[in-house]
């Protein structure tokens, strides 16, 4: 026996496999493991829906808060600037500004302008408002994908679902507090606005309606610490999030939690600009609706970052700080539909999946030996070393097996033991014929290989049509498939190869074809 290079890529496969395979195997704490999907671990399983009409207020008020700033900085005079049923109004009171006003409008792309002696409305085209609701969705689907990434969760599905509802599926979510907290990571706003604090009315507060502050251009807030406290402030913020660059847990000179927070360099500028000329004035840092603080301003505040307070706990100031770093919402979202999957329920599936694999996988192995003897066995070995192949690859890209992943190994037994039946019975095929067995192995492989070949591509193709267009479990199920081709292709063709070549002289030897092929030589 004469090792050849395709014996020794068998081998090097085969211990490949091995190596990282076995962590998933042994479920041990050192390597790389398979991850489980929902419906193997159990977990939570949401569908969202996205109010996308609240998105096209914030974008409404964005317009309102640019030209609020741009009049200021560039010293015109506007009055009444509101926004009311997604209309932004204003007067310009001198007409000498209104080249510079209207030139600043029209950069704003997606409204519609309209101005008539000096008093000015802007509204968004039905197109644009369209366009940000679904942006809207996908805005939202990122954003939650991204705080449950920064949040540690292993393979968290986030996909969009119709129009305007989002799937998630977080495995591996058992207790009661863990859903709590995820639930309140990925549903929270995170939208972040420094307001004005109406200085002159802000006594009044206390008896003073929604409608009412509303008139005067004000909301009234609801102090985050203690909600029997009320805030007036201006409704149009100085500032939002979307100018926020970077959120991080520090501590207070008490040693409690904060949040730092920095700003771009326009929000800075807008920063400092406002809190220079509001020395003595109050700034009000509104979360999600409430108002954490509203420090008075002593002094220009350069530099662009800020500080929210609260009475956090350290997980609860973490969380905060990942929602703000991965971006505010620009739409809430809503639960529509909730279910938990136990762990017994996917200790039942994987016990069923396994019964399936193995079951499967030991009545193929006992077919193969009873009708191909010895050429059975190494078809036989070339199939374990392909399950290994599959375990090991999808340890190593941290990939999810999921119920139809289970599914598509089993699968991928049947196709990787259909390339050696069509191998072997070519070989049959020859040998029956009278040819010797150099020639029977040889002719057989390139007799074989077209089928084998056109077979493998066509489900390739359909394996990656199905993880382009897929959804989550659809997905595993394509990548379990598509890895057990390929590695079918290397032990089915290469690797049997090698071995009949390493022990064709013994075959030859023996003139025993029956005990290696299950069929007696022609003549």
């Amino acid at each position: 026996m004469k090792l050849n290079y395709r014996v020794i890529i068998l081998i090097a496969a085969t211990i490949f496999g091995l190596i990282f395979s076995i962590p998933s195997f042994t479920q041990s704490s050192e390597g790389k493991k398979i991850t489980l999907g929902l419906d193997l671990q159990g977990g939570l399983h949401m569908l969202l829906g996205v109010k996308t009409e609240e998105a096209v207020n914030s974008q409404i008020k964005a317009y309102a808060s640019g030209i609020k700033h741009f009049s200021e900085h560039n010293e015109i005079l506007i009055e009444g600037l509101s926004v009311q049923e997604g209309e932004v109004t204003f007067e310009l009171l001198d007409s000498d500004d209104a080249t510079a006003m209207d030139e600043h409008l029209k950069t704003l792309e997606g409204t519609v302008v309209k101005a008539t002696e000096g008093k000015y409305s802007l509204t968004m085209t039905p197109e644009a408002v369209e366009k940000l609701k679904l942006q809207a969705v996908d805005q939202a689907i990122e954003t939650i994908r991204n705080r449950l990434d920064q949040f540690g969760l292993a393979e968290p599905t986030v996909a969009k679902q119709g129009v305007d509802k989002i799937l998630v599926e977080l495995p591996g979510i058992k207790t009661p507090e863990e859903e709590q907290r995820a639930r309140e990571l990925i549903s929270r706003a995170a939208k972040l606005e420094l307001m004005a604090v109406d200085e002159d009315r802000a006594m009044r507060v206390g008896d003073m309606s929604d409608a009412e502050a509303l008139s005067y251009g004000d909301l009234i807030l609801q102090d985050a610490l203690q909600p029997q406290i009320k805030h007036l402030v201006n409704e149009i913020p100085i500032l939002d999030g979307t100018m926020l660059t970077d959120a991080q847990v520090g501590y207070d000179q008490n040693n409690r939690p904060v949040i730092n927070f920095s700003l771009n360099a326009h929000g800075a500028q807008i920063f400092g600009d406002f809190t220079g000329k509001s020395v003595g004035k109050r700034l009000a840092i509104v979360l999600d609706g409430k108002v954490y603080s509203a420090p008075v301003i002593n002094e220009r505040i350069g530099g662009g970052s800020g500080q929210i307070s609260g009475n956090y706990t350290m997980a609860e100031a973490n969380d905060l700080a990942i929602a703000l770093r991965s971006g505010a919402l620009l739409a809430p979202i809503y639960m529509m539909e909730k279910r938990s999957v136990g762990p017994s329920l996917g200790a039942d599936s994987i016990k069923a999946s396994m019964v399936a694999l193995v079951s499967g996988f030991g009545l193929v192995v006992l077919f193969m030996m009873v009708y191909y003897r010895r050429a059975g066995v190494i078809a036989n070995i070339a199939l374990l070393v392909n399950i290994l192949l599959i375990v090991a690859v999808m340890a190593l890209f941290g990939a999810t097996l999921t119920l139809p992943g289970m599914a598509g190994i089993v699968l991928t037994v049947g196709m990787a033991v259909d390339s050696n039946v069509i191998i072997n019975e070519r070989i049959r095929e020859m040998l029956a014929e009278g040819s010797s067995i150099k020639r029977a192995i040889e002719v057989g492989y390139q007799n074989a290989m077209r089928a084998i070949t056109d077979s493998n591509v066509t489900t390739l193709i359909a394996a990656v049509a199905l993880y382009v267009y897929g959804t989550g479990a659809i997905k595993g199920f394509a990548i379990t498939i598509s890895i057990g081709i390929l590695a079918s292709m290397l032990t089915a063709i290469l690797g049997t190869h090698g071995i009949y070549l390493m022990l064709q002289d013994r075959i030859e030897k023996s003139k025993d074809t029956a005990k290696w092929f299950g069929v007696k030589r022609g003549k």
